[in-house]
């Protein structure tokens, strides 16, 4: 979808009373019914936050970097379903927006950036702050827009939240300069656009005759297995995933992307596969002789050598991304549809054909003693361990709380001892990786769901980051909580130096190499986030004890307000089962 969208034809054209660019583009957002923006100023686009100050029904938030904003509109957005919004001004305002702009591109989530820009006239001239951000941004969006003319913002608004949320959604960038914001306009509303090009509006969907050859697969099969992606989740289809699996009686392994997408505690789940997902659903696929994918892409995480990936099984590739057909894996049945739609349909073909599952005893017999003999485990410490202090936090929640993570070893001890039963629990920064998204990330996240305990599971590496983001958590009363991981080293990339180079460390230190902090030296610890925490007028609790930590993670729940939550572990704990990059399954480290 990177070709620009041909004009678009405004239906029901509503007009309104005279008021200037900025104010046009508050009244487009509040149309679209957003309420919430993550916005930080600059003098590129001051017009747009006097245009903010002068309405009262849409709150803008101010992260304390651009970074965090974008993150945190993005976490939003994952949480709610909802197109988020962020904005900044030009030049480094815009490009401190990348990651998050790329990490939404790579994971699928709908959002608006709008950015401001240097007068018309001096584009192009390497003005003060002036970047091409429409240029910049084109591989890692789904369409950019340089407003040129006042009167088109109405048009080009609905168009960019339309392309944001529809088909396989993604960002969408707005690039508007000062003196578009300035200008005055007796704008038009459209209704709804239509766009020249139908390609960006009517979205494949699968025909009976492809879903039919699905379940004659599965009637034929001895070994099926569903592999699913977030796909599931953005498509609101995790009830129709449920019935379907249920009804046709076949084990689900998803993504990390797709995790809550099916709930973790069923008979038929096999949690999560890929390089560091459960041993049962990287065995289940590999021996799967019908491999339904769902609404995934055949990630590198989750294939290994994709050569040698599912080689005995018939694949079936569903996805709404025709362009996702056959790039990674070659597939036996590609099809192009809203994941949703097909769904729906099997559900219904197979009630209309009184589908009967094939016996496949055996089978599920199978993957339950996988299930029974490799669980995700931990051996016990004198010390916290990391997977000890996940696990109880899912104890005290109920595992009801939204989770967010940076990214490293605690990304994935979140999700393998946080067990998730719903869709949109799990926030997490998973084709990019990117680190210091976990604080903001929570920061969206509850500001879309107050209603939730959010809790942001990090490492002492990718808290730093975003530490900033404690103070616009405290100003704006958000009570987002963080959980740090503290084992002052890069966690993962001290793995791999353990695993593949002879534990030399490469700048894998954070604090003082020849004082390292651990659980058995507390005076080395450094940064000491519980007094930095305090200095942002937030309450914070370091723990080294096991005997104290289900009490100091109480304590965090029960606090109102944000919350650092220090807890120091060992640094030699390693994420396992593992799956070395570019290896198979039969390649798997379990100890």
């Amino acid at each position: 979808m990177k070709t620009s969208p041909a004009p678009s034809t405004i239906s029901q054209p509503e007009t309104t009373r005279a008021m200037n660019g900025a104010d046009v583009v508050v009244e487009c957002l509040a149309r679209e019914g957003i309420d919430v923006i993550f916005a930080y100023p600059g003098g590129a686009s001051q017009e747009l936050h006097q245009a903010f100050a002068r309405r009262s029904d849409v709150r803008v938030i101010l992260p304390r970097h651009e970074q965090g904003g974008v993150f945190a509109a993005e976490a939003w957005s994952r949480v709610n379903g909802k197109v988020g919004v962020c904005m900044a001004t030009s030049g480094p305002g815009a490009t401190n927006l990348v990651s998050g702009i790329a990490d939404a591109y790579m994971d699928s989530i709908p959002m608006i950036c709008i950015t401001g820009q240097v007068f018309s006239k001096f584009i192009g001239k390497s003005a003060f702050q002036e970047t091409d951000f429409f240029g910049m941004t084109l591989p890692i969006v789904k369409h950019s827009y340089l407003v040129l003319n006042a009167a088109d913002l109405p048009r080009i608004f609905k168009e960019a939240f339309y392309l944001a949320r529809s088909g396989r959604p993604g960002p969408v960038i707005i690039d508007i300069p000062k003196d578009v914001q300035q200008a005055k306009l007796t704008p038009v509303f459209p209704a709804t656009v239509e766009f020249a090009n139908k390609s960006l509006t009517e979205f494949p969907l699968a025909t009976d005759a492809q879903l039919k050859v699905i379940l004659d697969l599965i009637a034929k099969a001895q070994r099926p297995i569903l592999y699913t992606g977030g796909g599931i989740i953005s498509a609101e289809a995790s009830a129709d995933l449920r019935a379907f699996a249920e009804k046709v009686n076949i084990p689900v392994a998803t993504t990390l992307m797709g995790v809550g997408a099916f709930p973790e505690d069923h008979p038929l789940s096999l949690r999560w596969f890929g390089m560091h997902g459960s041993a049962f659903g990287n065995w289940a696929v590999d021996q799967a002789d019908l491999v339904l994918c769902f609404g995934a892409r055949f990630d590198d995480r989750i294939t290994g050598d994709v050569n040698k990936f599912a080689t005995g099984a018939t694949i079936v590739h569903v996805d709404i991304d025709a362009s996702e057909h056959n790039k990674n894996k070659r597939v036996a049945h590609p099809i192009a549809s809203d994941i949703k739609h097909a769904l729906v349909r099997l559900n219904e073909l197979a009630d209309a054909a009184r589908f009967t599952p094939p016996d496949t005893k055996p089978w599920h017999t199978q993957c339950a003693a996988w299930k029974r003999d490799y669980p995700f485990a931990y051996e016990a410490s004198h010390h916290i361990v990391p997977q000890e202090a996940v696990e109880m936090l899912h104890t005290l929640t109920g595992g009801d709380a939204i989770i967010t993570t940076g990214v490293g070893q605690h990304q994935m001890w979140a999700a393998q001892f946080y067990p998730f039963k719903e869709p949109r629990r799990y926030i997490s920064s998973l084709g990019l990786g990117a680190m210091g998204f976990g604080y903001p990330a929570a920061m969206g996240a509850k500001v879309a769901r107050p209603d939730k305990q959010v809790i942001d599971i990090d490492g002492d590496g990718s808290f730093l980051m975003n530490i900033q983001e404690l103070a616009t958590c405290h100003i704006e009363k958000i009570a987002a909580k963080a959980m740090i991981l503290n084992n002052q080293h890069l966690g993962m990339v001290v793995q791999w130096e353990d695993r593949f180079y002879n534990s030399v460390r490469g700048n894998t230190i954070l604090g003082d190499k020849e004082n390292v902090g651990s659980p058995d030296n507390p005076g080395g610890i450094y940064p000491d986030y519980v007094t930095i925490a305090q200095g942002f007028g937030v309450k914070a609790r370091r723990v080294f004890k096991r005997e104290e930590l289900k009490e100091a993670i109480q304590e965090m729940l029960d606090h109102d307000g944000p919350y650092v939550l220090d807890i120091i572990v060992p640094y030699t704990e390693h994420v396992l089962p593992m799956i070395p990059a570019g290896k198979t399954v039969k390649d798997m480290i379990l100890k």
